[in-house]
């Protein structure tokens, strides 16, 4: 989906970040942990916030949030 022209791609889980991300995506994804976002940068690195979140809309809307601002 896209926000604000950023892409936000969803991933399954055991889908590598690098394979369906450019730069200026973010990635939400989930473990054990809960749902995190990533943000993916010019040269590939991968940023995200230090804790995820307890369900999948809320990390939706914070990475809509951020897209706001043109992570």
């Amino acid at each position: 989906m896209k926000h604000r022209k950023v892409k936000i791609v969803v991933l399954e889980q055991g889908e590598e970040i690098g394979t369906h991300c450019r730069a200026g995506d973010i990635a939400i994804l989930s473990d054990a942990a809960g749902w995190w976002i990533k943000f993916v940068g010019a040269d590939g690195q991968v940023d995200c916030y230090g804790i995820p979140y307890a369900s999948y809309n809320e990390a939706l809307w914070s990475a809509k949030a951020a897209a706001e601002f043109g992570t």
